[in-house]
């Protein structure tokens, strides 16, 4: 009974400071989930329940920096975001779970390459092409369907791609990521207590530690180097999608 609430617990703390730092906690949780039992679908709506506080945790401790990005009120990306997260969460809802098996580790690894070039691919496009406010609400859609989907590294693709359409650093883009984060973690999670797809066993306790690794990590954030939190991140998100192929397809 015991490492059945440690477990989660101590994933949710490491999901929720990786997402305060970078991104990425759902490759802390998810494999606890699934490793505790859960079908992969149930798993992903639990983990993303879980993490919805300690992204707000985190999108409230950098309230004071929020503004427009690429000169669009950060209130309309929100809004972007939450109706386009809604209809990922519904696509994932509709997804088989041995289907979502499968998919797992493509989106892994999706989200593994853009950690590992997104900023390198967004730098080298933002000076050779210049994109308008119009691109940033499309591509900012997508991200919430993803989000909203699946979610994993959705806040280092938000870097790289606010990068590449705002030419903001990573660092000022703290408060506008970890805010989207949170309102497609919301969105989702509407939805799949609604379809009663989250296991509350594991995700409350799951959720207690995201709560406490979203304030750390909003902490830390203002302190580490940022190539240390980019090694870090790299190595977790490479090893859980070698599991992930692994689990899938061995």
């Amino acid at each position: 009974m015991i490492p059945t609430l440690l477990l989660p617990f101590a994933a949710g703390v490491v999901g929720g400071a990786m997402n305060a730092l970078a991104g990425g906690g759902t490759f802390a949780t998810l494999p606890a989930l699934i490793a505790l039992g859960l079908p992969a679908n149930t798993a992903n709506a639990t983990s993303n329940v879980a993490l919805l506080p300690g992204a707000a945790t985190s999108a409230w401790a950098f309230r004071d920096e929020l503004g427009p990005v690429g000169g669009v009120d950060w209130r309309l990306l929100a809004g972007v975001t939450f109706v386009s997260a809604l209809v990922g969460s519904l696509l994932l809802v509709a997804t088989p779970s041995r289907a979502f098996d499968l998919i797992i580790p493509w989106l892994l690894l999706f989200a593994f390459v853009v950690m590992a070039f997104g900023r390198r691919a967004a730098d080298w496009l933002h000076a050779r092409v210049t994109i308008g406010r119009r691109t940033l609400i499309a591509a900012q859609t997508l991200l919430g369907v993803y989000g909203g989907y699946f979610g994993g590294g959705v806040g280092l693709m938000t870097t790289a791609v606010y990068g590449l359409l705002a030419n903001v650093s990573p660092r000022a883009l703290f408060a506008p990521r970890t805010t989207m984060l949170a309102i497609a973690n919301l969105a989702a999670a509407v939805v799949f207590i609604g379809f009663g797809l989250v296991r509350w066993t594991a995700g409350v306790p799951m959720l207690v530690g995201a709560v406490i690794g979203g304030w750390a990590g909003a902490k830390l954030g203002k302190r580490l180097p940022p190539r240390a939190v980019r090694v870090w991140t790299l190595l977790v998100t490479g090893a859980t999608t070698g599991i992930f192929f692994l689990r899938a397809y061995a």
